[in-house]
């Protein structure tokens, strides 16, 4: 480290030199975090409105879970499934029973819960649908994102994440987004065996579908008896506003995804949710995880959710997130440089027009000039997903500094 450098342009250069370079973070070092605050090494703190893309939801070291991690730590973390543990079964009634589901098969990031979502459904289509062996279709809409594996890019159509790294995984079929025209024909086919979809598109930039969507998606799938996947790893967990994305149009599943918020940002926590009738259609030997189900992970999810409902996170999310959109709304009204303004409870987003050469990531470094942490998709826009803890006195504050930063862009 140089006599003219920061703490922080040092560490920047140290994960340049000997990190690989498959990510482009704002120049922010951060070190602690502590409810909607994040501090980096220099001792500035920020409002946090990214939430480590809501796997925060219960807030930067929530003290509850922070203490289930290490009573559970002290005593026991990692068995494998080669042997049972004391909690994977406690946890499995609880998360269950919490969300309405006959089994549950733990992961721990959200694309594996994808990957196990496709595996349970190609293999319910051949065991329980009677579709011919390798021949099994799962529908995808545009403008997913469920992770950045194989499998997961396959079913990409953006050339960033899926471009030089082919061959691609068959079997996949993509539709338009919120296109129920386009998904009856999809699942028509015989071969179908589950519509996989984000409740609302996450990556995308916060693309929510239309209402009443979500409903006629799971009256379609039973008709042609098609799997509902749907990939709540980003809405699900109070983000939007309800438990889960899905909450809005009462609709449930066939197969839940869960990850992100499920251990309140501590660990990586996976979850993949079924009924019998599907869940029971891999055996013994056919998928697992060595770290899947383990004590530490089961533990920290037990009180992860147990938090979301005590603290009533939903509820408090889905009345900021209407401030939210209102004070958007505003300032929207009075420049040209917002033009659209969308999202459900606290997870939204702003699409922002070049103007002189700048962009939306010059506004998400001026946002963090003035304390406020946040980062653009897809070139123009910004989404906004604070910890679900985040008061009004403090939305507002938040509102003020975005404000100042758009009327001088």
């Amino acid at each position: 480290m140089t006599s003219t450098a920061t703490k922080s342009e040092y560490l920047i250069e140290l994960e340049e030199q000997f990190g690989a370079h498959n990510y482009h973070p704002l120049p922010v070092v951060l070190e602690r975090g502590e409810g909607v605050f994040l501090f980096d090494v220099e001792g500035k703190h920020y409002y946090d409105f990214l939430s480590a893309y809501s796997a925060v939801n219960q807030g930067h070291c929530h003290q509850r879970i922070v203490n289930a991690l290490i009573a559970q730590a002290q005593k026991l973390t990692l068995t494998s499934r080669a042997f049972h543990n004391n909690i994977l079964g406690e946890y499995s009634k609880f998360i269950t029973n919490f969300f309405g589901y006959d089994k549950v098969l733990p992961m721990n990031t959200g694309v594996e819960g994808g990957e196990t979502a496709i595996k349970l459904a190609r293999r319910w289509a051949y065991d329980v649908k009677g579709v011919e062996e390798n021949k099994a279709k799962i529908i995808f809409a545009k403008g997913n994102f469920w992770g950045r594996t194989i499998a997961a890019i396959s079913s990409s159509c953006d050339p960033s994440s899926y471009k030089g790294f082919g061959p691609y995984v068959p079997g996949y079929e993509l539709i338009p987004y919120n296109d129920l025209q386009a998904l009856e024909q999809a699942i028509k086919d015989k071969n179908a065996a589950a519509f996989m979809v984000e409740p609302i598109q996450g990556e995308a930039g916060v693309i929510v579908p239309s209402n009443g969507y979500l409903k006629a998606v799971r009256e379609l799938c039973s008709k042609y008896n098609v799997l509902f996947i749907a990939d709540e790893v980003q809405t699900g967990l109070a983000r939007t506003g309800k438990m889960l994305a899905c909450d809005y149009e009462n609709v449930k599943p066939d197969i839940l995804i869960l990850g992100k918020a499920l251990s309140g940002g501590t660990m990586p926590v996976s979850a993949v949710l079924a009924n019998d009738e599907i869940m029971l259609t891999i055996k013994p030997g056919e998928h697992g995880s060595t770290y899947g189900g383990n004590p530490l992970a089961c533990a920290v999810a037990i009180e992860a959710l147990k938090v979301l409902k005590d603290e009533k996170l939903s509820e408090n999310a889905a009345i900021l997130g209407e401030l939210f959109r209102a004070e958007m709304d505003k300032l929207m009204a009075e420049t040209n440089v917002i033009t659209a303004v969308r999202g459900k409870g606290l997870l939204n987003a702003i699409v922002i027009k070049e103007k002189s050469g700048k962009t939306a990531w010059d506004v998400c470094l001026d946002f963090a000039n003035n304390g406020l942490l946040a980062k653009p998709t897809h070139g123009d826009i910004i989404r906004f997903a604070p910890p679900l803890v985040l008061t009004k006195t403090q939305l507002m504050e938040c509102v003020a500094i975005i404000r100042k930063v758009i009327l001088n862009y």
